[in-house]
């Protein structure tokens, strides 16, 4: 317990909270500016196709830029407006299907590529929202939820006064550092739970039973605990196992690379507790938004071992 709460201390404020800070204070910059609202408006119709409103777009940003508790409260607005349930269940397969920006940046200095992880992520979540429209939620209504046609859908980046750059600044440092020690109970419990896994033999115990797969497959052993701590513990957790791992030398930069692509998503348990939390209309149509979660985190597999593997 002594040493997770001390890897979980650190990882928050050595780690999340300089990158949240400087993130952060970007991203509201730019939406005070109208910089974010503007691309919004320029790709919302190039993503309509593949089932993205601009809400889903801004919501992807987020995940991409900040982390993957920023797009909560979009998610939150976008219940509340009654967005219709084929919308719903494409938005939540590409966010589940993305990376989230805090491990993705977190991992830069430990080397990885953060540029080829961005690509392959959006090709994910369009791929995930895509499948999901088309033919997993092909069914469901196309519909609004509540009758709010007449009322005006105001999004996030709109702003009532303009705020000084203090503000901006004072504001996001002050979320940023809020989120990032609101990740330290979780992920102190997270890597409790993982040590004491790892001290009854049962990761080891995996790690044997998966060998002779991993051996067939040309995969190294040193995958099995991100893996599990992945599922088990979500982002944040993953986070902290896989950079003592390539700092050990565990885990190669080119082994980072290439399991990237299906280790940094938001599909774990950790990520669903999440979101299934914000409404109970998410639990319903999480299933016609699996397969798209699939389809997404499989096509970012491939890429990452296609260019790292």
């Amino acid at each position: 317990m002594m040493s997770a709460g001390k890897a979980s201390v650190d990882i928050a404020l050595y780690t999340l909270i300089p990158i949240m800070v400087v993130m952060l204070v970007v991203m509201s910059y730019l939406e005070e500016k109208g910089v974010i609202g503007w691309i919004i408006t320029k790709i919302t119709p190039v993503l309509a196709p593949f089932g993205i409103t601009g809400m889903a777009a801004f919501a992807a940003i987020q995940m991409s830029f900040i982390s993957f508790a920023a797009p909560l409260a979009t998610l939150t607005l976008m219940e509340k407006k009654g967005t219709s349930d084929r919308s719903m269940a494409a938005t939540l397969a590409m966010l589940m299907a993305m990376g989230q920006g805090n491990v993705f940046l977190a991992l830069v200095p430990f080397g990885l590529n953060w540029g080829v992880a961005m690509i392959a992520s959006f090709i994910g979540g369009v791929v995930a929202s895509s499948f999901t429209w088309y033919l997993c939620g092909r069914h469901l209504s196309t519909q609004r939820i509540h009758d709010q046609d007449a009322e005006k859908l105001s999004l996030p980046y709109d702003n009532v006064r303009p705020k000084s750059v203090i503000t901006v600044i004072s504001d996001a440092g002050r979320d940023a550092i809020r989120m990032s020690f609101a990740a330290i109970p979780m992920l102190t419990i997270s890597l409790v739970i993982v040590g004491l896994l790892q001290a009854a033999g049962l990761v080891s115990l995996i790690e044997w039973a998966a060998s002779p797969l991993l051996r067939r497959l040309s995969l190294p052993d040193s995958y099995i605990l991100p893996a599990f701590t992945k599922c088990l513990a979500g982002g944040t957790a993953y986070f902290s196992v896989i950079s003592e791992m390539v700092h050990n030398g565990r885990i190669s930069v080119a082994q980072l690379n290439a399991s990237a692509g299906l280790l940094i998503q938001t599909f774990d348990l950790a990520g669903m507790g999440i979101f299934l939390a914000i409404s109970h209309r998410f639990a319903r149509l999480m299933r016609y938004a699996l397969p798209g979660i699939a389809m997404g985190i499989a096509v970012r597999s491939i890429i990452h071992f296609c260019m790292f593997g």
